[in-house]
């Protein structure tokens, strides 16, 4: 199916239709327009206007602020002039400033924004007002660039190679771009009209301008932008871009005595080829994906998985393309659910905790990985990505993980202007399982799904929806497993669902339907409807914490961004939400309110509260398989406060509290921060999380007496954890950076109070949910958490697209099943005792281009 797709995919790409070699569209009513001149001699990149092309050029200007007064004149002028040639478009921006002393600096490394003030080039190749690049500069010459899609969603992963050069002078500063159109995707023709924009930001004012003119409070970003004509005969390239890299890791290893050391080294390589102007193949061969950041500590005591944010370059780039997201509540922040989690591919072996010891694999290689995107002249955009992981080995030539394919197609077709769309989405797994591992994995996965939008009335309103499902296949033992997880707990002894120890595949399907206000005036709502079927399952290449749910959610919010006597901005969201088993069981109904204030003097105050698990609601996940225990309401509060971020010190404060079960369970989080810029060249940020956790209803486990009967145990959970992180970056210059995150992390607990589920868990009266309860002799009562993870980097862009890291990872981390009673600054004392894991990475990779 999915080769037949592609297939389908290529040939539309390479269709060009008799309109594309006409004249440019000409600019709808309303639309400003800029016009783009062929350059005969190229312009030097100096940052200077002193080149012929720009004498030729037209200007253009007209900026309106958006930021903090949407619609008012711009404090200082802003002019700009666009050039091409066969392979570039050029771009000069002129930003008067009557005090250019004044002009806020800030050298930080690529991608990262500083307090500066900054030009921001709006480009949508396609003119489709949905997808296009953001190219920023600051006064510096520090670069950021992100791939926009859906109108305004940014992909930061994104690192294109292109020049910018600007300059400090007596009017103000400068840019001058050089973008190749290489690095751009865009129809095929012999003319074209760009979508196009440009955005500056005043720091010291907290100013933000644009031409043409953007209004936050319509909704959409891409569709707001103007044109840009006169681009015509530029050369539709082919070009292929090779990134081969070296790699050397010297890591620490189990010995029989204690601790020893090798040395690994590989090679790979990364290419993208521009297959046609609209279409880009991305290949990766033995890929390195050795993390510049590391995964924050946490210690889990909850039934779900932890998500982890991608890191890895490949995944990273491009991950809007193939996003489909589950559970969504508020059009625009759906969270992390969806049918593409790509942490998946080359996960820690998933068989390592049941086969593996202290030298085996941390994750699973990936032999190969490539994707095809791309977007056909009638407004099909599609991506298709393709891995194979091979088999890890174990002890005794055990399987940790089996050799396994993992294959996504994702299209959407954009209709009316980008205002609405439809798409579809496949995933697969296939794993090549053997007796090791054919008893525990699943050897497929296969999901199928189609979603819709329609934008109207101006773009202000949006009706959204989705209908997907899924298919696993596998042993009997495989299934059971999978009908006995925390996502779908088949097995609950009062639940409307039928364990099936003989069923050798699972199914199910997924629906949402949204309706929402997301533009035009003050005022913003939405209304969600979700529903997942017991048998829904997405987590071989998706990420969902539970199925056997449904919910119906609420939005509301007020947007006051006009400055007053006190604020420059006001927030205020209201939302409420209600939750079911899909046999009809409450699960959540509850309230929240929250407000953010920017004041005038740029500080923050961010605060709310959430009043839950109202009105007799349940836990059908709290006993892990056993009966739905009821649960009593709850109240949160919370609040942060925030420093004015132009500042050399930027302070913040969040705290957070929770009170339940009538007073038993009680939580407490204290989190302050600290932004220093010691100068423009040294940053870092240190914080520290504290909380405090009294939890009456911590599940213990589940223990089955000689009778058979199973025994649910509850406890009442101290909890004690203290987390510290550092953050430092030095930017010698913006493509020479050293960076250092650090984290310990402390957490230690004690369960007392030691009781099972009554035989009514259901019950109103909280003592009547438990009945006394001694669990066998062994089972641990404590716990201690220790761990540290640092990174210290050192990343040199040494020419355009070509790096070399130098990497050194540091980590230890220790358990025990007792506490000891002292001090956090003991047990931060033994935390640096323990016997460190290092990893050193030397990487080069260097970028070639035909």
């Amino acid at each position: 199916m999915v080769p037949v797709l592609v297939a389908v995919a290529v040939a539309a790409s390479l269709q060009v239709p008799m309109a594309a070699s006409a004249s440019p569209k000409m600019p709808a009513a309303g639309v400003r327009a800029a016009a783009a001149v062929r350059a005969a001699t190229p312009p030097v990149i100096d940052g200077r206007a002193d080149d012929a092309v720009w004498r030729e050029a037209p200007a253009e200007g007209e900026f309106r602020q958006f930021q903090p007064t949407e619609g008012a004149a711009a404090s200082f002028r802003t002019e700009f002039r666009v050039a091409y040639d066969d392979r570039n478009l050029y771009v000069f921006v002129r930003a008067y400033d009557p005090h250019p002393d004044s002009i806020m600096h800030a050298l930080t490394r690529r991608d990262v924004r500083g307090p500066s003030d900054q030009i921001i080039l709006l480009i949508d190749p396609y003119n489709d007002h949905r997808s296009g690049y953001d190219f920023d500069v600051n006064p510096d010459g520090v670069k950021r660039d992100y791939v926009i899609f859906d109108d305004g969603n940014e992909d930061d992963s994104w690192n294109g190679v292109w020049d910018v050069a600007t300059s400090v002078d007596s009017l103000g500063w400068t840019a001058e771009f050089r973008i190749p159109f290489s690095q751009l995707r865009y129809a095929a023709g012999t003319t074209h009209t760009f979508g196009f924009g440009i955005w500056r930001d005043i720091e010291r004012y907290k100013e933000r301008v644009a031409w043409p003119e953007y209004r936050p409070t319509r909704a959409g970003m891409v569709s707001q932008l103007g044109q840009l004509a006169g681009i015509g005969e530029i050369r539709s390239s082919r070009d292929i871009e090779v990134t081969p890299y070296v790699l050397s890791r010297n890591v620490t290893r189990t010995t029989a005595t204690g601790f020893g050391r090798g040395q690994e080294q590989t090679a790979g390589a990364d290419l993208k080829y521009g297959v046609t102007p609209n279409m880009t193949l991305d290949a990766t061969i033995n890929p390195d994906f050795g993390q510049v950041e590391s995964d924050p500590a946490v210690l889990n005591l909850t039934a779900f998985e932890t998500f982890l944010q991608e890191r890895r370059p490949f995944f990273m780039e491009g991950t809007g393309v193939y996003r489909f997201s589950l559970n969504c509540y508020i059009v625009h922040d759906c969270g992390n659910e969806g049918l593409f989690y790509s942490r998946r591919i080359g996960r820690s072996p998933q068989l390592r905790g049941l086969y593996g010891d202290g030298n085996s694999a941390q994750s699973t290689p990936i032999l190969a990985a490539g994707k095809l995107t791309g977007r056909t002249p009638g407004g099909l955009n599609y991506g298709v990505l393709d891995a194979v992981t091979d088999r890890v080995d174990g002890p005794q030539s055990s399987t940790l993980e089996p050799r396994t394919n993992y294959a996504v197609l994702r299209a959407r077709q954009d209709l009316g202007k980008g205002r609405s769309g439809f798409g579809l989405i496949l995933t697969a797994v296939d794993r090549s399982l053997d007796t090791w591992s054919a008893n525990s994995l699943r050897r497929s996965a296969y999901v199928a799904g189609g979603d819709f939008r329609h934008r109207f009335r101006d773009g202000q309103y949006q009706v959204s929806g989705s209908f997907t499902a899924s298919q696993v296949a596998g042993s009997a033992a495989a299934i059971a497993s999978t009908q006995r997880d925390a996502a779908h707990a088949y097995q609950r002894p009062d639940g409307e669902l039928h364990f099936d120890s003989t069923r050798t595949s699972l199914a199910g399907t997924s629906q949402e339907l949204l309706f929402g206000k997301y533009g035009g005036g003050i005022s913003r709502f939405e209304t969600a409807y979700t529903r997942q079927s017991a048998g829904y399952e997405v987590n071989d290449l998706g990420y969902l914490q539970r199925a056997d749910q449904q919910t119906w959610d609420t939005w509301a919010a007020f947007n006051f961004m006009k400055p007053h006597l006190f604020y420059k901005s006001f927030r205020w969201n209201l939302n409420q939400w209600n939750g079911w088993t899909t046999a009809g069981l409450p699960l959540q109904h509850g309230f929240n309110t929250n407000i953010h204030v920017n004041f005038r003097n740029n500080w923050w105050l961010h605060t709310g509260g959430t009043i839950g698990q109202l009105g007799g609601v349940f836990c059908d996940r709290c006993a892990r398989g056993g009966p739905a225990l009821r649960v009593s309401p709850q109240i949160s509060p919370w609040m942060g406060i925030s420093g004015d971020d132009r500042r050399v010190i930027v302070p913040g404060l969040w705290l957070s509290a929770n009170r339940a079960d009538g007073g038993r369970s009680r939580y407490l989080d204290v989190n302050p921060t600290a932004d220093l810029r010691v100068s423009t060249r040294l940053e870092a940020t240190l914080g520290a999380d504290i909380s405090w956790n009294e939890d009456d209803g911590q599940w213990l486990g589940n223990f089955a007496d000689a009778a058979g009967a199973t025994h649910y145990s509850f406890a009442h959970l101290s909890q004690r954890t203290l987390s510290l992180s550092a953050q430092a970056s030095y930017t010698v210059t913006p493509e020479l950076t050293l960076q250092f995150y650090g984290q310990p992390f402390v957490s230690t607990g004690t369960y007392t109070d030691i009781r099972q589920l009554s035989a009514t868990p259901h019950a109103a009266a909280y003592d009547a949910r438990f009945a006394p309860y001694t669990p066998p002799a062994g089972t641990g009562t404590a716990f201690s958490n220790w761990q540290l993870v640092s990174n210290s980097v050192m990343r040199w862009e040494f020419r355009p697209g070509s790096t070399l890291f130098l990497v050194w990872s540091h980590n230890r981390s220790a358990s025990d099943d007792v506490v000891s009673g002292r001090s956090w600054v003991s047990q931060y004392r033994d935390l640096f005792q323990l016997h460190p894991d290092n990893t050193f990475l030397i990487k080069f990779a260097y970028w070639l281009n035909r």
